[in-house]
């Protein structure tokens, strides 16, 4: 994919890194997107915490973003709206610098459920290829509804930087159904093909319908938050607690009542990831990669990124995820 000028030139005057050793092989294609023949990634890193608090904090995303480079991991997933464009300037920066030749990460960004009238989604488009050193993304998603703005424009829009060559498919993000069906009806030409929405073991109410009906209309569903905060790698079920930056964005997963049983499940998730000799994040990913969803999670530090990275390439047997259902659905005591 060719690269904006201005990206080129500081990639020109930089030293060519090497291609990292021992990087593990590129994930195969996954899930098709819609009628393209193309196909999306099954799991990838979210960078919604790029670029958003401190420098530190920021040097070690960036780190992070590097150990995911190095590891092959898929997919990128970033937003306009994240560290108000700070996310996607490093990503682009990180990216500008890798080796010949090293694997392309599918890229996906999001236009602000701020900016859905058509001038405004023509703008963000070319400031989110700008800061992230590209002519186009593999699929841009609308991160969520306007009810003030018609869908028919903001629709419209996208199409047209779908037939400019601007992105290789459209997607929306925290989409109903009936939201979703009223995206599609205001496409002549083109199709969506990915809905991002909140979507775990342990959080699945709101969500289970629109699952339903994206594996009908062939519509790739990606999860944000397939680890439950933290909650389905084990964290937060001894002595450690949510600080009050993850309790201000887990919506109500920590309100006190709710939080209590939702520790309980997940520590019986995580006796059954004991019993069944697997690390509980395989059990959480591949319960909704069997669904035919593509989980997307977030992290913070390079370790974060081996431990998601080592849960994905260990799939629990079926009767394993089965009962992983059963406890999170309440069926088993």
């Amino acid at each position: 994919m060719a690269r904006a000028p201005t990206r080129a030139a500081r990639r020109k005057a930089a030293p060519p890194t090497k291609a990292p050793k021992g990087a593990d092989r590129p994930t195969p294609p996954g899930l098709p997107l819609g009628r393209s023949g193309r196909f999306h990634p099954p799991y990838g890193l979210g960078l919604w915490a790029l670029g958003r608090w401190t420098k530190e904090d920021e040097a070690r995303t960036r780190s992070s973003l590097d150990r995911a480079l190095e590891r092959n991991v898929p997919w990128l997933d970033t937003a306009e709206v994240y560290g108000t464009g700070r996310s996607e300037r490093m990503l682009g920066d990180v990216l500008a610098l890798r080796a010949e030749g090293a694997p392309r990460p599918f890229l996906t960004t999001k236009v602000s459920w701020e900016h859905l009238r058509a001038a405004q989604v023509r703008a963000s488009i070319q400031g989110s290829l700008q800061r992230l050193g590209r002519s186009s993304v593999d699929v841009y998603l609308v991160h969520a509804p306007d009810p003030h703005v018609p869908i028919a424009e903001t629709m419209g829009a996208m199409e047209e930087l779908w037939k400019a060559g601007k992105i290789g498919a459209i997607g929306v993000s925290n989409f109903t159904v009936p939201q979703l069906e009223a995206a599609q009806a205001a496409l002549k030409e083109a199709e969506i093909v990915v809905n991002q929405i909140r979507f775990n073991l342990l959080d699945r109410a709101e969500a289970t319908p629109i699952a339903r009906y994206c594996r009908e209309h062939r519509i790739v569903l990606e999860a944000y938050t397939p680890l439950a905060r933290g909650l389905l790698t084990g964290r937060y079920l001894g002595r450690e607690k949510p600080s009050a930056e993850v309790r201000r964005y887990a919506h109500s997963m920590f309100e006190a009542d709710r939080f209590a049983e939702l520790q309980g499940t997940a520590r019986k998730l995580r006796d059954l990831a004991d019993e069944a000799k697997v690390p509980l994040p395989s059990i959480a990913l591949h319960w909704l990669a069997r669904q035919g969803v593509a989980p997307v999670f977030g992290a913070s530090r390079p370790e974060q990124v081996d431990a998601v990275v080592e849960a994905w390439a260990i799939r629990p047997a079926d009767a394993v995820l089965d009962r992983a259902e059963a406890i999170a659905g309440g069926r088993v005591a």
